[in-house]
């Protein structure tokens, strides 16, 4: 592991200008690609401490033997040079927007003498036109056989073309009337390449004067009595429509865009894009990617719709002329340098391309439509991760290595804390057994000591780790002393196990070292010492260990880290749902509660017209009055007593998360 120390650049000698930097390893390659605005701001930060840099940054530097820089004189430059360093070298440490498949389009090689229709995969090609991409390649199939009959055009391969054109023969498209057969001569080449070229006109939008014309083809053929050549118009006019009917209509405009939304947390973030050209949704793809910022700060929405610009639109520009940029890309938020990204998006096009964040119209409700899109392909991601066994059984192996546990820890209890600035105070416990959720095993606590969340942890931990040494004391032995040490934690009414008379494998406690210490006094004290236990603190995700000065940093991408968090995350979920049932009852009671003439049936009144205690104290005494049973006087009474409620009401703010919650 090396020192950032030792190839630190010597003070004064980073420049101030805007440019692009390169780090690399001991050998020589390239581990990491970054752009500044000011270069010696952005460098001196990875050299700071060390335990303030994001794990995944200081691995970067201790990996690193030294640092090189090139100066640039624009924004757009840095972009530019960025991205094709990137590309270049393919740096380990950079996030880079891979698909997890490779997505097929359909190209039209217009460079060659006869172009042909195909489905292809793979980084764009000079000459060859592309429409997609498209989820699957069976939809690009099923889409050619239909439009095929009407734009018989060349869809075989240059050896079968050549064989055909030896013998003299077509293949059995041409037979069938899908394929004008230019290998036989049936059409000159430039009979053809219109016929592609209507094709392409179709694919690109101009749907509806191609309808039109094959609809007035059809009624002239049946008012000059050509009828089987009316029917067969008549059948082209229905596959087009068919053809359609696959692609419904988003953009009245007709307008050209790409449609990007993330769905995220701390950790991760899914990506879906919509590509809609003509104003028809022609290709979906996405991502999943870790979010991993260049130095110790949050990866904002703003942060990853920049990456994703440079890398997805370098990678598809690159080669094809700029086709695949579309005239607009729709982001949710635009990152601080939108002028330099809208330039270098127009450079590579050739021509004006417009980054923005829709507002209203139709193009809010696609974003809204591809933001419900990202939202469920993350959550399938975290499914599919957690109910994958062998990723449960990777993840149960790596906590057992890491902890140094005797066993894998098969059997997980979680601890988390719940409140508004003391009040209304309570506690959870969820049980994860072979890696997966067990609801039935899980608690809830209302504190009733302790002034802060040491003291609470404590709290908790004493009273779960006490019930379960009660319950482990077997049973008076019966009268025949048949009673066998099997009956210790059994309830001898019901025959099954007792609430707490399972002890985990492993305790997590949400928090860092002060949690982990207040809960390892209280097991020490009990003589419990058989339980292994750690802390998951959130801001840098560290495993605090008991007795450690330092925490333990499992890699990004580690299973068992995942796990972790998982139990962390479902341990604040059910916390924070019993603490906001507790505190709307507490504040709903307290509110209506002891004014004079109000009853339980009246203030039962009051809430099912007004529907929440919001609204109600929003209303002034006229409208109170007209709930049936509540006189003026009672109306009067009510008011003055939500408004002297509401002085002494105060923000709603989980202290130990931060999190905003919702009184009402």
């Amino acid at each position: 592991m090396a020192d950032p120390s030792t190839y630190r650049p010597a003070t004064g000698t980073i420049p101030v200008e805007p440019g692009v930097y390169k780090f690399r390893d001991d050998l020589h390659r390239v581990i990491y690609v970054g752009k500044a605005k000011s270069l010696r701001q952005r460098l001196n930060s990875y050299f700071a401490d060390l335990s303030a840099l994001h794990p995944r940054t200081r691995q970067m530097v201790t990996t690193a033997a030294s640092v090189e820089w090139t100066v640039v004189s624009t924004e757009v430059e840095a972009l530019q040079l960025e991205y094709t360093w990137i590309k270049q070298y393919d740096p380990r440490f950079n996030v880079r927007y891979r698909d997890d498949k490779s997505y097929p389009s359909l190209a039209v090689t217009l460079h060659e003498e006869y172009p042909r229709l195909q489905v292809m995969r793979g980084p764009k090609r000079k000459g060859v036109r592309y429409f997609g991409p498209y989820s699957h390649a069976w939809a690009i199939r099923e889409t050619l056989d239909l439009l095929l009959r009407v734009f018989p055009a060349r869809t075989c391969s240059a050896g079968v073309f050549r064989r055909a054109t030896a013998v003299g023969r077509p293949c059995l498209l041409g037979y069938i009337g899908k394929c004008s057969a230019p290998c036989v001569g049936r059409v000159s080449a430039d009979e053809h390449r219109e016929i592609v070229n209507d094709f392409c006109d179709f694919m690109a939008g101009r749907t509806e004067s191609m309808m039109r014309r094959v609809e007035r083809s059809m009624n002239e053929a049946s008012a000059e009595q050509e009828f089987e050549r009316a029917a067969r118009l008549r059948d082209d006019l229905n596959a087009l429509r068919r053809a359609l009917e696959k692609q419904a209509v988003v953009l009245g405009d007709g307008t050209d865009a790409d449609v990007v939304a993330f769905a995220q947390d701390e950790l991760e973030a899914a990506v879906q894009v919509f590509h809609v050209r003509g104003g028809r949704v022609r290709g979906q793809r996405g991502w999943v990617i870790d979010k991993v910022s260049a130095i110790d700060e949050a990866v904002t929405t703003a942060d990853l719709v920049e990456q994703f610009i440079t890398q997805f639109y370098g990678d598809d520009a690159d080669g094809a002329d700029g086709a695949g940029i579309p005239r607009e890309v729709l982001v949710p938020e635009v990152p601080d340098d939108v002028d330099a990204l809208t330039e270098w998006l127009s450079e590579r096009r050739g021509s004006r391309v417009s980054l923005r964040v829709p507002q209203r119209g139709d193009k809010r409700a696609l974003m809204q439509t591809v933001e419900r899109n990202a939202a469920q392909s993350f959550t399938q991601h975290k499914l599919k991760r957690a109910s994958d066994l062998s990723a449960r059984s990777l993840a149960l192996a790596e906590l057992q290595e890491a902890l140094d546990l005797p066993d894998a820890p098969l059997r997980i209890e979680c601890f988390d804390i719940s409140h508004v600035q003391g009040s209304d105070v309570v506690a959870s416990m969820v049980v994860f057994e072979d890696g997966l959720a067990r609801r039935s095993e899980y608690r809830r606590f209302a504190m009733r000591t302790g002034t802060g969340d040491t003291d609470w942890i404590a709290e908790v931990t004493r009273r779960r780790f006490a019930r379960y040494l009660d319950e482990q004391v077997a049973p008076d032995p019966s009268a025949d002393g048949n009673e066998t040490p099997d009956a210790i934690g059994i309830d001898p009414v019901t025959g099954r196990p007792r609430k707490f008379a399972y002890a985990p494998n492993l305790l997590v406690v949400d928090g860092g070292a002060p949690q982990v210490a207040a809960a390892q006094a209280v097991l020490d004290d009990l003589g419990i010492d058989d339980i292994a236990l750690v802390g998951l603190a959130k801001r840098l995700e560290e495993v605090w260990v008991p007795n450690e000065a330092y925490p333990l940093i499992l890699p990004r991408t580690s299973e068992g880290l995942y796990l972790l968090q998982r139990v962390r995350d479902e341990a604040h979920r059910f916390a924070i749902t019993y603490h906001r049932q507790k505190r709307s009852k507490s504040m709903t009671v307290s509110a209506l509660d002891g004014i004079a003439g109000l009853g339980e049936t009246r203030r039962k009144a009051l809430l099912t017209h007004f529907g929440s205690l919001r609204k109600l104290r929003a209303a002034d005494a006229a409208e109170i009055s007209q709930v049936p049973g509540i006189g003026p006087q009672t109306a009067e009474a009510v008011v003055a007593s939500l408004a002297r409620t509401a002085i002494d009401r105060q923000p709603a703010i989980n202290v130990t998360t931060g999190e905003v919650l919702d009184s009402e």
